[in-house]
Formats: C-alpha cells, structure tokens, sequence
C-alpha cells in the first residue's frame, strides 16, 4: 500500500498529494475539522513538472478559484511561471471569476494553452480586428468538402438614396457569439441531408471605412449548390437573430439603422410582444 503524503501550507491548511492503494482506492488522510477537498487535474507540461494531480485540502467551507490558484503556486513553485497562461475549468466547465466558490468534491482542471496555438481561427467570433477570409474558409473545410463558399459583407457607399461615409457596428459581444453558433446548428440541422459540412461565422464591430467587410460567412459542403444556398440562409438568420446594430455615418450625420425584430432560433424563448394582462 501506498502511504500518501502529506505537507503544511500556511494557516495549518494541508496539500495532499493523490496516491492509491494496491487495491485501487484513494488513500488520503482524514481530519475531524470541517475542510473542503477539491481535486486538482493537470495536463501535459503542468502534469510533468508536478508528477502527479493534486487534492487540495482546505480547512473551513469556503475557498475560491483564487484561493486554489495561490497555493498549487505555494505548494509546488515549479508551476508558476505557467499559471498567468493557464485557464481553469470547475467540473469540466470553464470559469472566468477567479472569485468563484469551490465545494467539497470539486474538480479544478488548470488547462495549459492547448495544441494548435493561439493562431488558430476560431469559428465564430465578434471583433474589433480586420476579417480574414482565407483563414475562416481553411476552418470549415473537410477532406470530404467539395466546395467551400465565402460571403463577405461589406461596406458600401450609399445606402437608399444617401451617401455613406462609413459604418459603425455595436455588439452585445458574448451573446452574438452565442448566437453565431446558434445559427450555424441551425443551418446544419437544415442541411443535414445535403452534405452541407461545416459552417464558421465572424462579424466585425467598431468603425468600418468603405470597402472594408464586416461580416464573413464560411461553408463547407460535398456540392457547390448546397454550399450557396446554406450561405444565403446564414447570412439571412444572422441578419435576423445575432444582436449586432449599426450607426450609418452620412454628410448630414449619424443614425442608426434597424431592421427586423429579432427572430429566434429554435429552442430559444422569443421576447413576448405585450405587457403581461394584469389579473
């Protein structure tokens, strides 16, 4: 059997390191004070330098994301110059807060930046940088892909009549994200028969000059007729769902221009259209 180790870490908290039994059962220390043990996994370089996963045991119940951050960076020093770069996951589910409270029996993942860099090209994205077409058009394609189509919208220099000196687009940033992917489940779900592939989505935001694009749209498919037509609809129901808006810029001004209400995708909860009827 393998005893497991045990060292003080300030405030008479204690670090467990994880050991098993020949039997195969945890084998950790218990203390008769209220504490909460959270599991701490690491991976890949992070894994190597500490030999092992972590249990952390804290005296009392509370302890935060923070809190956790500061003592696998006490208890193993090695592992410092890697955690401003490591993202933290609680039960397989990122957290942004390092604020967040941890409870007995949690799982803390540290995630070390992850095979294929920070280069590679998300599938959907809201930003401020200047859209690269080539980059999202190589995201969707599949060896099986026939055909790849790529719409840009982009800014142009009239608008009903006017004349447009630019664009200025305004986002609710995270959930435009959200709903990108939405849409593009959508479509896939509506093409599901069609070989359409794969579908990747990004909209820019900020001040936008003529020429320049604002909304790239990328689709992959066996054939080139599915692979049009799946972007038009997404194009379409980006158009009609992703909560982006934008300022026209002319000689007389600014304004902002509105179209449709927002339509929904499947599974989401449209907005009611009137004040509930008081009883």
């Amino acid at each position: 059997m393998v005893s497991p180790r045990a060292s003080a870490a300030g405030g008479g908290r204690l670090l467990y390191w994880r050991h098993w039994n020949a039997a195969g059962a945890l084998a950790v220390p218990h203390s008769g004070s209220p504490s909460v043990q959270v599991t701490v996994r690491l991976f890949a370089r992070l894994r190597d330098i500490a030999g092992s996963e972590i249990v952390e045991r804290f005296e009392g119940d509370a302890v935060t994301v923070q809190a956790l951050r500061a003592r696998v960076a006490a208890s193993h020093p090695a592992l410092t110059p890697f955690l401003p770069g490591v993202a933290v996951a609680v039960n397989e589910e990122y957290v942004m807060d390092d604020g967040l409270p941890l409870s007995d029996g949690d799982v803390v993942a540290l995630i070390p930046p992850i095979s294929g860099g920070a280069n590679e090209t998300p599938r959907f994205l809201v930003t401020a940088e200047v859209l690269r077409p080539q980059a999202l058009r190589d995201a969707v394609m599949t060896p099986a892909s026939g055909a790849a189509v790529v719409f840009e919208g982009v800014v142009r220099d009239h608008h009903e009549g006017h004349d447009v000196l630019r664009l200025e687009y305004e986002a609710y940033p995270e959930m435009a994200e959200r709903q990108l992917r939405s849409v593009a489940a959508e479509v896939l779900e509506e093409y599901r028969e069609r070989e359409v592939h794969d579908i990747a989505v990004h909209h820019r935001i900020g001040t936008l000059e003529v020429g320049e694009t604002s909304l790239l749209v990328a689709v992959s498919a066996a054939h080139r007729r599915d692979a049009f037509e799946a972007a038009l609809r997404t194009v379409d129901r980006v158009k009609e769902t992703v909560p982006v808006w934008k300022k026209e810029w002319g000689p007389d001004g600014a304004q902002w221009q509105e179209g449709v209400r927002p339509i929904p995708t499947p599974g989401s909860t449209p907005p009611p259209t009137s004040p509930p009827r008081q009883p």
